[in-house]
C-alpha cells in the first residue's frame, strides 16, 4: 500500500499557484511539487493527485490519497467524473485534467480518503507549505491548460 497526501494552493483564484505531495512507502518518503505562474486551486489541487500517481513506476499499486480537496475526492467518490467522461467532458472545469487523470488513475488500484485541511495533520500540512512555496517561488511554469482557455467553464 503506498499512502500519498496532496495539496494544491493559489495566490489569488486565478493566480500563482503550487502544489505539493508527500508519497510514502514502507520506510521511502518521496515529495514533489512545483509552481504555476497563473492557476486555480482546484487545478492544483488535482494536478497534485496526477503527479503523485505519475510518479509510480509500475502499475497495479494500491494507494490511498489523502486530499482537502471535496472537488477532487467529491468528484471521484460520487462518482462525477464518469458522467463527465461519457459527456466529453463538455462543460466540464478543468477538462485536459481530468482527462490526464483518468490514464493513470485506471493503472492503480486507488481510493480516496478527504481530510479537513489546515487541521494540524503533519503531512497535509508539509503538502501545503510544499505548495504555497512554490507558488510564491521564482521561475514559475506555465499552467498551458488553464493559460490556453482550455480549462472549460473556470476563468
Amino acid at each position: 500500500m503506498i499512502t500519498m497526501y496532496t495539496d494544491g494552493a493559489s495566490r489569488g483564484n486565478p493566480g500563482p499557484g503550487g502544489y505539493g505531495v508527500v508519497l510514502i512507502y514502507k520506510q521511502h518518503r518521496k515529495e514533489l511539487t512545483a509552481g504555476y505562474r497563473k492557476t486555480t486551486n482546484n487545478r492544483m489541487e488535482l494536478l497534485a493527485v496526477i503527479v503523485g500517481l505519475e510518479a509510480l513506476k509500475e502499475p497495479g499499486h494500491e494507494v490511498i490519497i489523502y486530499s482537502d480537496s471535496k472537488y477532487v475526492v467529491d468528484a471521484v467518490d460520487k462518482g462525477w467524473i464518469w458522467g463527465w467522461q461519457k459527456k466529453g467532458f463538455a462543460k466540464t472545469k478543468n477538462p485536459d485534467l481530468w482527462q490526464r487523470f483518468l490514464k493513470i488513475y485506471s493503472k492503480h488500484k486507488v481510493k480516496f480518503k478527504w481530510l479537513k485541511g489546515h487541521a494540524g495533520h503533519a503531512e497535509n500540512e508539509r503538502c501545503d507549505q510544499l505548495a504555497v512555496q512554490s507558488a510564491t517561488s521564482p521561475g514559475l511554469l506555465i499552467d498551458e491548460g488553464y493559460e490556453a482557455g482550455n480549462d472549460g467553464l473556470e476563468m
